[in-house]
């Protein structure tokens, strides 16, 4: 794999570079592109992932490869402190709980000692905490080199490094975000590499795809807000009339989520269209935004962070005709609510002429890799999704000796999926599993509802430790379950990818059904609807091979290193008896199946053996 990728660096071509779990891809793209010399950019699926590769696998290789390297990580605008919005938080007079004012006081404390300003670093206050909006900046109230901070600022010093650096760690948001230029001043990290590598790019595609769009919501225009009313107390209270506006819009948006009504959903437009109480109230929205930004018009002229609250309320009005004006055919316009906030989206139909054209501007190695980019030994569907044409592919297996460390299960006289009591009776066929595994499984669900059916029933049915997702963070969940070593651990889509247990606590994946995204959905409604309109198959040609990827996720939880042993069970009868069952079949790893228990309990008994 490394020979591919160095012979594609060096003759500036682009790579599709599939390699099964195990293979050390990781190492496969840093020695080649280390050693080209060249200007890299890595982009990874997740923070999580970028932290690992920087901390783990590059001093790894550093130690390894006699080339000399600089090495930078990169993340976005929000991953770092900005002191002078932390300063103005700390001296404001709007108060805050008594929560966030320890919180603040605790990052305050951090911040005299940090040096990178990464907020990573800070264990005391949660990443996830909304406080971190207090001492971080957006790209809306970032004043820019009107800082009076602008010297020590974090995200410039980060930013110059990474100019500066051989090899740069990036993910596809801030990748994606660099494209779009939508953060000013920001365009310039591309231009410059001359190979850009995109681990996981299997999740490319739907990233690009959120950021070529346009997404606004509550949580924007409660900011705006909030900050102009900082702004106020500070120095505007000779301009009533702002006060008044900023308030009026808090109140016109929570009258507007309230319209939505309490289901959590992502939902069409003409939903939004067909309902005047939603309608209206966005009106009424749009009606006080443009107050707002009237008011901060006049008052732009005390301050330059009046100034910058006025930009930003410009460019939410614009952001909101863009979507409220839309009927070019080339959007998908749709809603999501979640408990305390909504936003609006306009998502494009298609994203591959202008991801092949992004790549033409930047005359770059491009190498794409991940366990999961083919369907059925074919890479058409990953290729066509980000328009790459004429890209060179190749597939390296994974070296684990799946015929002898697994087992596929598929028992016979399982339910249809759309049987009302499908869960019950699969969880009948999964206990008899799970008690021959004894606990040490993954029990993945291909929704929240499904999952929440099945822990009621296995709590009063299961001798073994039972952890749910949503009942605490992600990555407590997973401490949790590698130090109970015999647990079972019920998750949805998060846990189908991106998780890694090696060992005996792993030692079973069951799956409930094939993972087809939901039909409801609007984005891929939408996506599908203008596909059977082009004369295409949306079902062979879109909805086939994710859910193809997807399984191939899901299944590569469970053996993730030489000496991993375990038993993989899928309960949708569709694998045998739908005409397409075929093409998941033939893209799981070669382990011998079955359909009788005895063969599972004698799987596992060979354990307690050697």
């Amino acid at each position: 794999m490394a020979e591919a990728i160095a012979g594609a660096i060096e003759k500036k071509q682009n790579l599709i570079a599939e390699a099964g779990t195990g293979t050390g891809k990781t190492f496969a793209y840093l020695a080649p592109a280390i050693l080209s010399g060249k200007k890299t950019i890595i982009s990874t699926g997740t923070k999580n992932l970028q932290d690992q590769l920087f901390s783990k696998d590059l001093p790894v290789i550093r130690k390894a490869v006699k080339a000399p390297f600089f090495a930078a990580l990169l993340k976005g605008r929000s991953n770092y402190l900005c002191s002078y919005r932390l300063q103005n938080a700390l001296t404001s007079t709007l108060g805050f709980s008594k929560e966030d004012a320890i919180a603040l006081a605790k990052i305050n404390l951090w911040a005299k000692r940090t040096q990178s300003g990464d907020i990573s670093e800070m264990s005391e206050v949660t990443e996830g905490d909304p406080v971190w909006y207090q001492a971080t900046s957006t790209l809306d109230n970032c004043l820019g080199q009107d800082c009076p901070d602008y010297a020590a600022c974090f995200l410039v010093k980060a930013r110059k490094k990474a100019q500066e650096a051989d090899i740069l760690v990036v993910n596809h948001h801030l990748l994606c975000a660099d494209w779009s230029l939508r953060d000013s001043g920001f365009g310039e990290l591309l231009p410059d590499a001359e190979v850009v590598v995109i681990d996981e790019a299997h999740q490319l595609a739907d990233t690009a795809s959120n950021f070529l769009g346009v997404t606004i919501g509550a949580k924007q225009f409660n900011d705006l807000a909030q900050d102009t009313l900082m702004e106020y107390y500070k120095d505007a209270t000779d301009i009533p009339a702002l006060r008044t506006a900023g308030e009026d819009l808090e109140h016109e948006i929570k009258d507007l989520r309230l319209a939505f009504g309490i289901e959590l959903k992502r939902g069409e437009w003409r939903e939004i269209e067909n309902n005047p109480k939603i309608s209206g109230g966005l009106n009424a929205v749009k009606e006080q935004l443009q107050r707002l930004t009237d008011q901060l018009m006049l008052a732009s002229v005390k301050t330059k962070a009046l100034e910058s609250c006025f930009k930003r309320a410009e460019e939410l009005v614009q952001k909101l005709n863009l979507i409220l004006d839309d009927r070019s055919g080339k959007w998908i316009r749709w809603y999501e609510t979640h408990r305390k906030t909504f936003t609006l989206s306009l998502t494009p139909l298609d994203i591959a002429s202008e991801f092949h054209g992004f790549m033409q501007q930047h005359q770059a190695a491009w190498i794409f890799t991940s366990a999961t980019l083919s369907v059925a030994n074919k890479f058409d569907y990953f290729a066509g999704n980000l328009g790459l044409g004429q890209a060179a592919s190749e597939s390296w297996g994974s070296p684990f000796d799946y015929s002898n460390q697994s087992l596929f299960y598929h028992p016979k006289g399982l339910p249809q999926p759309n049987d009302p009591n499908f869960i019950p009776l699969i969880v009948n066929f999964a206990l008899p599993v799970l008690q021959a595994s004894k606990g040490r499984a993954f029990f993945l669900f291909t929704s929240h509802r499904a999952l929440n059916e099945a822990a009621e029933l296995l709590e009063k049915k299961l001798k073994y430790p039972l952890l749910i997702q949503g009942s605490r963070p992600k990555a407590l969940l997973l401490e949790q379950f590698k130090e109970a070593g015999n647990a079972v651990l019920l998750g949805t889509s998060s846990f189908w990818e991106g998780v890694d247990v090696r060992g005996e606590a792993l030692s079973c994946v069951i799956i409930d059904k094939l993972p087809f995204a939901s039909p409801g959905d609007p984005v891929l409604k939408a996506r599908l609807d203008a596909m059977t309109q082009q004369g295409k198959n949306p079902f062979f040609e879109y909805q086939l091979p994710t859910a193809v990827i997807a399984l191939r996720q899901g299944i590569g939880r469970l053996i993730r290193d030489v000496t991993d042993r375990g038993v993989l069970m899928v309960c949708d009868p569709r694998l045998l008896k739908r005409s397409y069952g075929h093409m998941f079949l033939d893209s799981v790893p070669p382990m011998k199946r079955t359909r009788d228990i005895a063969d599972v309990q004698a799987f596992f008994q060979q354990e307690t053996q050697q």
